[in-house]
Protein backbone atom coordinates (compact mmCIF):
# COMPACT_ATOMS: atom_id res chain seq x y z
CA UNK A 1 0.00 0.00 0.00
CA UNK A 2 1.59 3.44 -0.86
CA UNK A 3 0.85 6.20 1.32
CA UNK A 4 0.88 9.89 1.28
CA UNK A 5 0.72 11.18 5.22
CA UNK A 6 1.05 15.14 6.28
CA UNK A 7 0.78 17.09 9.48
CA UNK A 8 -0.25 20.38 10.14
CA UNK A 9 -1.42 20.68 13.73
CA UNK A 10 1.15 22.32 16.19
CA UNK A 11 4.56 23.68 15.22
CA UNK A 12 5.90 22.02 12.32
CA UNK A 13 4.82 20.74 8.94
CA UNK A 14 5.83 17.48 7.99
CA UNK A 15 4.98 15.18 4.61
CA UNK A 16 5.87 11.76 4.44
CA UNK A 17 5.56 8.64 1.52
CA UNK A 18 5.71 4.83 2.11
CA UNK A 19 5.65 3.29 -0.75
CA UNK A 20 6.05 -0.14 -2.30
CA UNK A 21 9.85 -1.06 -4.03
CA UNK A 22 10.12 -2.81 -7.55
CA UNK A 23 11.23 -5.87 -5.40
CA UNK A 24 8.22 -5.49 -2.72
CA UNK A 25 10.48 -3.69 -0.12
CA UNK A 26 8.72 -0.57 1.52
CA UNK A 27 10.33 2.49 1.47
CA UNK A 28 9.94 5.90 3.27
CA UNK A 29 10.38 9.44 2.16
CA UNK A 30 10.05 12.27 4.49
CA UNK A 31 10.19 15.81 5.09
CA UNK A 32 10.12 17.80 8.60
CA UNK A 33 10.25 21.89 8.99
CA UNK A 34 9.62 23.54 12.56
CA UNK A 35 7.57 26.17 11.38
CA UNK A 36 5.29 28.61 13.62
CA UNK A 37 3.31 30.59 10.66
CA UNK A 38 2.75 29.99 7.13
CA UNK A 39 1.51 26.48 7.40
CA UNK A 40 -0.67 26.82 4.45
CA UNK A 41 1.93 27.85 2.22
CA UNK A 42 3.91 25.30 2.93
CA UNK A 43 1.96 22.13 2.76
CA UNK A 44 1.57 21.28 -0.61
CA UNK A 45 4.86 22.90 -1.85
CA UNK A 46 6.32 20.61 0.49
CA UNK A 47 3.96 16.84 -0.61
CA UNK A 48 5.46 18.00 -3.94
CA UNK A 49 9.07 18.04 -2.80
CA UNK A 50 8.79 14.59 -1.22
CA UNK A 51 6.53 13.00 -4.15
CA UNK A 52 9.40 14.35 -6.10
CA UNK A 53 12.14 12.57 -4.14
CA UNK A 54 10.41 9.36 -4.08
CA UNK A 55 10.02 9.06 -7.83
CA UNK A 56 5.48 8.93 -7.42
CA UNK A 57 2.86 10.63 -9.49
CA UNK A 58 -0.25 11.10 -7.51
CA UNK A 59 -2.45 8.04 -9.32
CA UNK A 60 0.18 5.89 -7.61
CA UNK A 61 -0.65 6.72 -3.94
CA UNK A 62 -3.55 4.19 -2.34
CA UNK A 63 -4.69 5.86 0.78
CA UNK A 64 -4.05 9.59 2.43
CA UNK A 65 -3.17 9.97 5.69
CA UNK A 66 -3.63 13.33 8.07
CA UNK A 67 -3.44 14.38 11.37
CA UNK A 68 -7.01 15.34 12.99
CA UNK A 69 -5.80 17.66 15.95
CA UNK A 70 -6.27 18.51 18.81
CA UNK A 71 -4.00 21.73 17.72
CA UNK A 72 -4.02 25.17 16.42
CA UNK A 73 -7.51 25.90 14.96
CA UNK A 74 -5.42 27.52 11.67
CA UNK A 75 -3.14 24.31 11.84
CA UNK A 76 -5.72 21.50 11.97
CA UNK A 77 -7.89 22.80 9.06
CA UNK A 78 -4.58 23.24 6.88
CA UNK A 79 -4.29 19.51 7.00
CA UNK A 80 -8.17 18.80 7.21
CA UNK A 81 -8.77 20.49 4.11
CA UNK A 82 -5.82 19.66 2.47
CA UNK A 83 -7.18 15.76 3.05
CA UNK A 84 -10.13 16.56 2.13
CA UNK A 85 -9.17 18.30 -1.55
CA UNK A 86 -6.79 15.17 -2.39
CA UNK A 87 -9.40 12.70 -1.17
CA UNK A 88 -11.71 14.40 -4.06
CA UNK A 89 -8.93 14.76 -6.77
CA UNK A 90 -7.59 11.66 -6.23
CA UNK A 91 -10.18 9.34 -5.43
CA UNK A 92 -8.55 7.96 -2.82
CA UNK A 93 -9.56 7.14 1.30
CA UNK A 94 -8.64 9.64 4.33
CA UNK A 95 -7.49 7.94 7.63
CA UNK A 96 -6.40 9.83 10.59
CA UNK A 97 -5.06 9.62 14.13
CA UNK A 98 -5.01 12.76 16.78
CA UNK A 99 -1.90 14.52 16.34
CA UNK A 100 -0.76 13.27 20.28
CA UNK A 101 -0.80 9.87 19.53
CA UNK A 102 1.41 10.52 16.16
CA UNK A 103 3.51 12.31 18.55
CA UNK A 104 3.61 8.96 21.02
CA UNK A 105 4.52 7.01 17.98
CA UNK A 106 7.81 9.78 17.59
CA UNK A 107 8.03 9.16 21.25
CA UNK A 108 8.68 5.61 21.19
CA UNK A 109 11.21 5.83 18.25
CA UNK A 110 13.03 8.57 20.20
CA UNK A 111 13.31 7.08 23.28
CA UNK A 112 13.18 3.72 22.55
CA UNK A 113 14.38 1.07 25.64
CA UNK A 114 14.30 4.21 27.89
CA UNK A 115 10.23 4.41 27.65
CA UNK A 116 10.44 0.52 28.98
CA UNK A 117 7.18 -0.65 30.06
CA UNK A 118 5.99 2.76 31.81
CA UNK A 119 2.86 4.28 30.30
CA UNK A 120 3.52 7.23 28.50
CA UNK A 121 1.14 10.82 28.33
CA UNK A 122 1.10 13.47 25.99
CA UNK A 123 0.65 16.27 26.92
CA UNK A 124 1.18 20.08 24.72
CA UNK A 125 0.42 23.27 26.13
CA UNK A 126 -2.91 24.34 24.85
CA UNK A 127 -3.18 28.04 26.71
CA UNK A 128 -5.30 29.44 29.39
CA UNK A 129 -3.73 26.95 31.88
CA UNK A 130 -5.00 23.46 29.87
CA UNK A 131 -3.25 21.09 28.36
CA UNK A 132 -4.18 18.86 25.25
CA UNK A 133 -3.76 15.08 26.73
CA UNK A 134 -3.95 11.60 25.74
CA UNK A 135 -2.39 8.34 27.35
CA UNK A 136 -0.73 5.41 25.46
CA UNK A 137 -0.01 2.04 26.83
CA UNK A 138 2.25 -0.53 25.48
CA UNK A 139 2.91 -0.19 21.99
CA UNK A 140 1.25 3.18 21.53
CA UNK A 141 -2.50 1.77 22.22
CA UNK A 142 -4.48 4.29 22.90
CA UNK A 143 -5.98 4.30 26.48
CA UNK A 144 -7.89 6.97 26.55
CA UNK A 145 -9.58 9.83 23.98
CA UNK A 146 -7.25 13.23 23.58
CA UNK A 147 -8.87 15.20 26.23
CA UNK A 148 -8.68 19.20 27.09
CA UNK A 149 -7.39 19.38 30.65
CA UNK A 150 -5.89 21.63 33.34
CA UNK A 151 -2.63 20.43 34.74
CA UNK A 152 -4.20 19.41 37.57
CA UNK A 153 -6.79 16.64 35.73
CA UNK A 154 -4.52 15.32 33.46
CA UNK A 155 -2.21 14.74 36.69
CA UNK A 156 -4.73 12.81 38.29
CA UNK A 157 -5.22 10.83 35.80
CA UNK A 158 -1.57 9.85 35.57
CA UNK A 159 -2.12 8.79 39.54
CA UNK A 160 1.29 8.00 41.02
CA UNK A 161 2.41 4.86 38.34
CA UNK A 162 5.80 5.75 36.95
CA UNK A 163 4.84 7.58 33.51
CA UNK A 164 6.71 9.12 31.10
CA UNK A 165 4.91 12.14 30.18
CA UNK A 166 6.32 14.23 26.75
CA UNK A 167 4.93 17.36 25.24
CA UNK A 168 5.53 20.98 25.70
CA UNK A 169 3.02 20.58 28.43
CA UNK A 170 5.08 17.51 30.38
CA UNK A 171 7.11 19.64 33.33
CA UNK A 172 3.76 21.14 34.17
CA UNK A 173 2.10 17.72 34.35
CA UNK A 174 4.82 16.08 36.08
CA UNK A 175 5.51 18.91 39.01
CA UNK A 176 1.68 18.41 39.94
CA UNK A 177 2.13 14.41 40.16
CA UNK A 178 5.12 14.48 42.38
CA UNK A 179 3.69 16.89 45.08
CA UNK A 180 1.17 14.58 45.02
CA UNK A 181 3.86 11.32 45.68
CA UNK A 182 4.00 9.99 41.81
CA UNK A 183 6.53 9.05 39.40
CA UNK A 184 5.74 10.80 36.37
CA UNK A 185 9.12 12.21 34.56
CA UNK A 186 8.75 14.34 32.30
CA UNK A 187 11.02 13.88 28.52
CA UNK A 188 10.64 15.76 24.82
CA UNK A 189 9.45 19.28 25.68
CA UNK A 190 10.03 20.33 22.10
CA UNK A 191 8.15 17.13 20.85
CA UNK A 192 6.47 17.71 17.50
CA UNK A 193 4.00 15.43 15.57
CA UNK A 194 5.90 13.75 12.82
CA UNK A 195 4.10 12.53 9.53
CA UNK A 196 6.24 9.38 9.61
CA UNK A 197 3.81 8.28 12.12
CA UNK A 198 1.17 8.51 9.92
CA UNK A 199 2.35 6.91 7.04
CA UNK A 200 3.88 3.75 9.14
CA UNK A 201 0.28 3.16 10.79
CA UNK A 202 -1.76 4.14 8.00
CA UNK A 203 -2.16 0.19 6.02
CA UNK A 204 -3.86 -0.37 9.34
CA UNK A 205 -6.62 1.90 10.27
CA UNK A 206 -9.97 2.29 9.28
CA UNK A 207 -10.89 5.01 6.61
CA UNK A 208 -12.90 8.15 7.89
CA UNK A 209 -16.48 9.18 6.03
CA UNK A 210 -16.88 12.24 6.63
CA UNK A 211 -13.11 13.73 7.45
CA UNK A 212 -14.13 15.62 10.24
CA UNK A 213 -11.43 18.10 12.38
CA UNK A 214 -11.13 17.19 16.34
CA UNK A 215 -10.74 20.79 17.78
CA UNK A 216 -11.43 20.33 21.72
CA UNK A 217 -12.26 23.76 22.21
CA UNK A 218 -13.66 27.10 20.82
CA UNK A 219 -11.74 29.27 18.86
CA UNK A 220 -10.59 32.54 20.38
CA UNK A 221 -12.17 34.52 17.62
CA UNK A 222 -16.08 34.79 17.24
CA UNK A 223 -17.99 35.41 15.15
CA UNK A 224 -19.88 38.65 14.47
CA UNK A 225 -23.41 39.23 16.12
CA UNK A 226 -25.78 39.78 13.56
CA UNK A 227 -26.78 42.50 15.05
CA UNK A 228 -26.61 45.92 12.80
CA UNK A 229 -24.13 48.66 14.68
CA UNK A 230 -26.02 51.73 16.26
CA UNK A 231 -24.62 54.81 15.07
CA UNK A 232 -24.03 57.56 17.71
CA UNK A 233 -26.06 60.53 16.91
CA UNK A 234 -23.76 63.71 16.18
Amino acid sequence: MNVLAFDTCFGAVSVAVRWQGARGELLLREAFELRSIGHAERLFPMIAEVMDGAGLAFPAIDRIAVTLGPGTFTGVRVGISAARALALAMGKPVVGITSLAAMAHRAEELLGEQLGSRPLVVAVDARRGTLYVQSFGAGGAETSEALLLAPEEAAYRVGREKTLVVGSGATAVAAVVSRGGGGAEARLPDLQPHARALALTASKLVPIRPIKPLYLRLPDAKAQSDTPLVRAQP
